[in-house]
């Protein structure tokens, strides 16, 4: 068994509607649809207890791959094999990628906005709400660069062209849930985006999964990341 439940590691149980739970940690009580098997439940907040630090990270980042941003971040003690800290955590490596690579962008107030706003995605939307957040986290970055609000017409357009692209890439893979899978898939397809429309060049690498091993729901060789899938280097030729 490897991590789903913090407090237990046991296996996480998904409620067809919301019960009333306790948070094992801090104690608060609120609706929730998400507990382990062991009747143990760990609020949002709690579960991205730490991601503060992301801040530090990426002010002092200087990398163009907002995939090996993402890899720095999703190292640090706060972020676990799933939870909703990859709702932020995506588009903060966009952000950051995007101000190394030349885009005009406050990246302090730009971080801020990011953090504010992916906090508001919950754990579980990829399945409940039929969003996943690193998707979502994505709109929210092409949202933040270009200053769409409700009352805008070509960054609101933007945004969500952004949103369903990442979608669109998540829902081609299907399920299960992998939250690095589906932050991966999201990144590569801002990546593409922003360099068609703003003309921004973020480094694009070869993604190749290091996290499997942590994860009980893993797709193996039907993921794009997987190992299994690598190009290989073909043999030179003979003399």
């Amino acid at each position: 068994m490897q991590e789903e439940c913090l407090i237990c590691r046991a296996r996480l149980v998904y409620l067809e509607r919301d019960e009333l739970m306790e948070c094992a940690v801090c104690h608060k009580k609120e609706p929730s649809k998400t507990r382990c098997e062991n009747g143990h439940y760990v609020c949002n907040a709690c579960h991205m207890k730490g991601l503060d630090a992301v801040f530090g990270i990426c002010m002092r980042e200087t990398s163009k791959n907002p995939v090996e941003i993402l890899e720095k971040l999703m190292a640090q003690p706060f972020c676990h094999m799933h939870g909703p800290e990859h709702h932020v955590l995506v588009g903060a490596a966009l952000l950051t990628a995007y101000r190394n690579a030349g885009g005009e962008l406050e990246l302090e107030a730009a971080l801020t906005e990011m953090q504010s706003r992916g906090r508001s995605v919950p754990g579980g939307a990829c399945g409940f709400w039929g969003a996943c957040g690193a998707g979502i986290s994505a709109g929210m970055f092409v949202s933040i660069v270009s200053g769409s609000t409700p009352l805008t017409v070509e960054p609101f357009g933007l945004s969500n062209r952004m949103t369903a692209a990442a979608l669109g890439r998540i829902g081609e893979v299907g399920g299960p849930r992998c939250c690095k899978r589906d932050s991966y898939l999201a990144i590569l397809a801002a990546i593409d985006f922003a360099r068609a429309h703003f003309g921004v060049e973020m480094e694009k690498p070869e993604v190749v999964c290091t996290h499997s091993a942590k994860n009980n729901q893993c797709i193996g060789s039907r993921c794009p990341f997987s190992p299994a899938n690598r190009k290989s280097t073909p043999p030179p030729a003979a003399k």
